[in-house]
This record gives structure tokens, C-alpha cells and sequence, in this order.
């Protein structure tokens, strides 16, 4: 599609409502996504560090009660 102008661009022959909006609708999706990934990542990597803390700790338990 051929515009004469910036102002016609913007306008997008009418349509400007529909279209910014169907643009900020994705693009606000993508940003939502991008942010609960993110924060899911680090959500699980605390509860793997932790689950690892654990282990090691269990296992150096055992080890001392096996000593007594």
C-alpha cells in the first residue's frame, strides 16, 4: 500500500483505530509473554537451587548419622 504522506500513513486510509490498536494489542501480548517467561525462568531456577541446597544437605545428614 502506497502513501502519499506520514499523515496518511497514520491514518491508514481509515482504519487507524483498527489497525494501532490491533498493533497495541500485540504488541502488549508479546510484552506480557516476554515478562511471565522471564519470571517463570527465575522462579523455577530458585526452586532447582534450593531443591539442590536440600539434597546436599540431606545427604550430609545422612552421612553424619552414619558416623554416630
Amino acid at each position: 500500500m502506497h502513501f502519499d504522506s506520514f499523515s496518511d500513513f497514520l491514518a491508514m486510509g481509515g482504519y487507524a483505530p483498527y489497525v494501532w490498536s490491533a498493533y497495541g494489542i500485540s504488541f502488549g501480548a508479546l510484552l506480557w509473554l516476554m515478562i511471565s517467561s522471564l519470571n517463570t525462568k527465575r522462579r523455577l531456577a530458585a526452586e532447582i537451587k534450593n531443591k539442590i541446597a536440600r539434597e546436599k544437605r540431606i545427604k550430609e545428614a545422612e552421612k553424619l548419622e552414619n558416623t554416630l
